[in-house]
């Protein structure tokens, strides 16, 4: 009898505890420091990197007249069509003066070939030659195979400058300053960068496909152009838009071996655009204008392939 009181009790007083107005308060989280502190960093890194574009934007939009009295201003001041209208040739250099422009041209259009011209050439290059070395250096066996790859790694540490005077010397003895050829023969072959990019994901492939290949009797180009590089279609797009987005983006050597207007690229017509200032001070609204045209190709090809340059960077371990 006792013993059954005591658990009805014990029961009730359970009871009590439970539907209390304290059992029913919310539990509280301790205040997380560190993601606070990642959310603030994350934040600050969208806004560092957004900035520029937006003013970027806001410079192209301006009138040249009205920018150095409304420097402070994060809208477009006098806002304007102007600057693009002279970037794509719309505009007579009287109109473009009297808009505050510089009156210079920019042949927009034939430097915006010249430089898809240039970056197709040695992204398609590239991406082919080192995902031949990649294939050597990952399926192959001969001896110091993984010395010769240590060193090649090594080469990584060189700075570019070191090599340009030489390659400069080599492309003007062949005779080929101002070609597509001068400028794109330094880029088109293999870099250690895209050799480990790719050996990386050649060694986490399946060898059973290529093994059973072998007994059927198939040699090593076979295999790669079969089944290496169909299997390989994500990372070797990778590669390419990375490589398209650094070699569009290149600006010294275009400069030292394209200086005639048949082979300049954006890059170095923009920085010549901005030399030409028959007023005394550069057309700041047109060059902003031209900068954000340049810049549209690229951060198309990269919300477009974003996510997948990621995921292959992921999946290859480059981290």
């Amino acid at each position: 009898m006792s013993t059954s009181t005591n658990s009805r009790h014990s029961r009730e007083s359970a009871t009590a505890v439970v539907g209390s107005p304290q059992s029913r308060r919310p539990r509280t989280k301790p205040f997380n420091w560190r993601r606070a502190g990642a959310w603030i960093l994350v934040v600050t890194a969208v806004v560092v990197t957004v900035a520029p574009f937006l003013w970027m934007l806001r410079t192209a939009l301006s009138s040249n007249h009205s920018l150095a009295s409304n420097a402070g201003n994060l809208l477009p001041a006098d806002f304007s069509w102007g600057a693009f209208q002279r970037v794509f040739g719309l505009q007579s250099p009287e109109q473009a003066i009297a808009e505050g422009g510089s009156g210079a041209d920019i042949n927009f259009w034939l430097y915006l070939r010249n430089s898809i011209i240039f970056a197709t050439m040695t992204t398609a290059g590239q991406v082919f030659f080192s995902a031949m070395a990649a294939y050597a250096f990952s399926r192959l066996r001969w001896p110091g195979r993984n010395k010769v790859f240590a060193i090649f790694l090594a080469t990584m540490m060189v700075p570019p400058i070191f090599t340009a005077l030489p390659n400069f010397l080599m492309i003007k003895n062949l005779g080929l300053l101002n070609t597509f050829a001068g400028l794109a023969l330094p880029f088109m072959f293999m870099t250690p960068f895209a050799i480990f990019f790719l050996r990386q994901f050649f060694l986490s492939m399946s060898r059973e496909v290529e093994e059973a290949a072998m007994l059927d009797g198939a040699k090593h180009l076979r295999i790669f152009f079969q089944i290496v590089i169909p299997n390989a279609a994500a990372p070797l797009a990778t590669l390419a838009l990375l490589t398209f987005i650094g070699q569009w983006n290149e600006y010294f050597w275009p400069l030292l071996v394209g200086q005639d207007e048949s082979v300049r690229v954006l890059t170095v017509g923009l920085g010549v655009f901005k030399s030409q200032s028959p007023q005394g001070a550069p057309d700041w609204s047109g060059l902003m204008a031209a900068t954000l045209v340049a810049a549209l190709p690229v951060l198309i090809l990269f919300i477009a392939f974003g996510k997948k340059v990621v995921n292959s960077i992921g999946f290859s371990g480059i981290k």
